[in-house]
């Protein structure tokens, strides 16, 4: 298995705030982000601040180069936003997801700045959750309009699809037909003991797909 037992979660350390209101978010992240690696999610009123830790990072870094090689391998084009802050003023929701991409719509991003405003959200976005987190992740990313979430919670993966205004899960992935939830838990087990041979092997796997 390639998370710790429940009982003893290891993955981030947290803390919440309720009944923020806008500016005093923004001011909190102001402060912190010149002092610390901190990740920061707000959703109408509440904020949770996330400073993840190893275990966390290696989980988000191999999910990384299992969607690198999709996209490789499948001939795509990806334009990767990493944790690049997903601010919506307007809708007072504020997310740093663990890996964010356009795909779908790279064409429609690819020669610019993002702007959420007149931009589209990111096609497909990941969030890994070790420990108990205090925003509604499926509503927060939802609202954001992010057509596809995969998150691990609790030690089980989801593939989310907006249909809607909600997800809903669903056996396969949206942005990568050929991907179902179980060959990402796979691919963690096998990277988590090898990269190198994880990531070789994927890849001739990907190419027998397509």
């Amino acid at each position: 298995m390639y998370l710790d037992s429940p009982a003893k979660p290891t993955g981030e350390k947290r803390m919440a705030f309720q009944a923020l209101d806008w500016s005093a978010f923004q001011q909190i992240r102001q402060l912190l982000t010149e002092r610390t690696r901190a990740r920061f999610n707000y959703d109408d009123g509440v904020l949770e601040i996330t400073m993840p830790l190893e275990g966390h990072e290696r989980i988000v870094r191999l999910v990384e180069l299992f969607i690198r090689i999709l996209v490789v391998e499948m001939g795509l084009k990806v334009k990767t936003m990493g944790s690049t802050t997903l601010d919506r003023e307007d809708l007072l929701k504020s997310a740093e997801p663990d890996n964010g991409y356009y795909i779908q719509n790279y064409g429609r991003v690819a020669d610019h700045e993002v702007d959420l405003s007149v931009d589209p959200a990111p096609d497909l976005v990941v969030e890994v959750d070790i420990t108990h987190t205090d925003i509604h992740k499926n509503a927060l990313y939802a609202g954001l309009g992010v057509p596809e979430f995969w998150r691990l919670q609790a030690g089980t993966w989801q593939i989310l699809v907006l249909q809607d205004g909600r997800y809903v899960e669903q056996a396969y992935s949206l942005t990568f037909p050929i991907v179902q939830k179980a060959d990402l838990s796979r691919f963690l087990e096998t990277a988590l003991a090898d990269e190198v041979a994880a990531e070789v092997a994927f890849r001739q796997w990907v190419r027998q797909q397509v």
